[in-house]
């Protein structure tokens, strides 16, 4: 008999708490950025340097979320894959169930 371990791993889900005060201060950053940018004394170069300055920086971290959450699911399926086959490998592979006529 193959004992199966239970090793599935545990949504990791944020509390309603943490994703408020994320999108709050992603909000208040990005308030701010886009005031500073429009009331500092600039040339209107420079001003439009800093708007694709800003523009460029929150496309590129949703961007890099998104890739490091990714890779964290890809690794994941990627071990589950590997557990699988060690599985297989040991129930295809137990000594209990062989033919013991042969033996004596």
């Amino acid at each position: 008999m193959l004992m199966h371990m239970d090793t599935r791993t545990i949504p990791q889900s944020t509390t309603a708490a943490f994703f408020i005060q994320s999108v709050i201060a992603f909000g208040a950053s990005l308030a701010a950025a886009i005031v500073g940018m429009l009331y500092l004394p600039m040339d209107p170069w420079q001003r439009g340097f800093i708007g694709i300055t800003i523009l460029f920086l929150t496309s590129s971290t949703f961007t890099l979320s998104k890739v490091v959450r990714d890779r964290q699911e890809q690794a994941q399926v990627m071990a589950r894959i590997d557990e699988a086959r060690v599985e297989r490998l040991i129930a295809d592979h137990d000594p209990y169930t062989h033919n013991k006529t042969n033996a004596a």
